[in-house]
């Protein structure tokens, strides 16, 4: 059975954000798996994009900060199929001036189907599966039948 599903490649393109509380925490996860991620496309946004960089001596593709649209930079990444993989450790204790865009990119993260982790115990379970390795066939909404199903005349 043939499918027509995007297939998200070998070298995943895979974005790393932390709140600042969670800085620390992606960062020694991070370095933990270098070896990994230097494998693949490493996208970042504002402060945590640079301290990967200079951390891992890897580039990383960076984006604005998060509160100033970082978040719906990649947010756009993924909607426009050019970001496989969220990593996004948040910070579930502290307020964020900026929940609005990080619940959307949460939201786009789900709607197209993408691996999302949001802290060390899943991104561990994400970053050691075999699929990793391989190419990965994923279901991606149809949203064609979607416009035309709730398209407005104006």
């Amino acid at each position: 059975m043939t499918t027509n599903y995007p297939v998200i490649g070998i070298k995943k393109r895979i974005a790393l954000i932390a709140h600042d509380h969670k800085k620390r925490d992606l960062l020694d996860w991070a370095t933990f798996n270098r070896g990994t991620l230097s494998r693949h496309h490493l996208f970042g946004t504002g402060t945590t994009g640079r301290l990967m960089e200079q951390e891992l001596e890897l580039p990383i593709t960076q984006f604005k900060s998060g509160p100033v649209g970082g978040d719906q930079q990649i947010g756009s990444k993924i909607a426009e199929g050019e970001i496989d993989f969220l990593i996004f450790f948040w910070d579930s204790l502290e307020p964020q001036p900026h929940d609005p865009d990080i619940k959307a990119l949460l939201r786009l993260a789900v709607l197209y189907n993408i691996p999302t982790a949001s802290n060390r115990a899943t991104a561990d379970f994400l970053i050691s599966s075999p699929l990793m390795t391989s190419e990965y066939e994923h279901p991606t909404p149809d949203l064609d039948r979607y416009n035309q199903t709730h398209r407005t005349i104006g």
